[in-house]
């Protein structure tokens, strides 16, 4: 009969810790830092795939999508921030708010779909952003560019999803061989400057028309500039459009972690140079 009573009480004990355990980290998600894993090319070489980092919550304040997606698929639970915190939803405000600096890199809930995305903050409320012949405009005026380089990478499946590169010498590269693209360094306004980098001419992303960003949203776009899905495409397109405050989630300030593999565990792939790397 004790060893029964001693065996319920540490089976009570484990549920315990183990719910306690989840209550901190689910705690620590929402409020402090999130996890973000970089998928895919469009912030390239700010952010390359396999980079993983942790997204500053504190740095915008809080609104529904602080709140975390929750989706494990094993046990058929999928909980979506507006499921959990939606009665935050729809009035673009938050707690302990502030706004996003331009050159900030940003992570945010995709306007339509949920999905957190990773982009540059560009344009601020008020903006008129234009990209002419490749070139950044803001409200008017050209921001300055100059050569930076070449970016070369392997041509071949990248991270999880196994994505293929684009490369600016397309015609010439073959599977394992050099992926280049045309690298210049980009400074704002505010005098952020970082990189970015173009494979080719595209009329939708590198001529567009003006976009006048409305009060209380934001103009996203990826550093990658023709390999980027951002605020240049509309909604009803399958783009981002401009994005409400409340769905900032974070600032992303540093790399933690780098994995040019389709595995964390395959360690012959870590990207030892990128651990700890400041993002610009």
């Amino acid at each position: 009969m004790a060893k029964a009573e001693g065996e319920s009480s540490f089976l009570w004990e484990t549920i315990k810790t183990i719910f306690w355990a989840l209550i901190i980290a689910g705690v620590f998600r929402s409020v402090f830092f999130q996890p973000f894993w970089i998928p895919s090319g469009s912030m390239k070489d700010t952010l390359l795939v396999g980079d993983f980092l942790f997204v500053n919550k504190m740095s915008y304040g809080y609104s529904y999508a602080s709140c975390p997606n929750i989706r494990i698929q094993r046990f058929g639970i999928d909980l979506d921030a507006k499921d959990l915190c939606g009665f935050l939803d729809n009035d673009n405000t938050r707690l302990f708010g502030s706004e996003p600096e331009r050159g900030d890199v940003a992570v945010f809930r995709h306007p339509v779909s949920g999905e957190d995305y990773i982009k540059r903050v560009i344009g601020l409320p008020g903006d008129r952003i234009q990209m002419i012949d490749s070139v950044l405009h803001i409200n008017g005026e050209a921001v300055e560019m100059e050569p930076a380089g070449t970016f070369v990478e392997p041509y071949g499946p990248q991270g999880p999803q196994g994505r293929m590169p684009r490369c600016f010498n397309d015609a010439t590269v073959g599977l394992g061989g050099t992926c280049e693209k045309e690298r210049f360094l980009e400074t704002l306004p505010n005098g952020v400057t970082h990189s970015v980098l173009n494979v080719g001419y595209s009329s939708r992303a590198d001529d567009t028309a003006v976009f006048t960003v409305p009060e209380g949203e934001y103009f996203m776009m990826g550093d990658n500039r023709d390999n980027s899905t951002d605020s240049r495409f509309s909604q009803a397109g399958g783009g981002v459009g401009f994005v409400p405050y409340e769905n900032l989630i974070g600032r992303a300030n540093r790399v933690i972690f780098s994995s040019a593999g389709r595995s964390l565990l395959f360690f012959w792939d870590w990207r030892g140079d990128r651990f700890l790397e400041p993002i610009e």
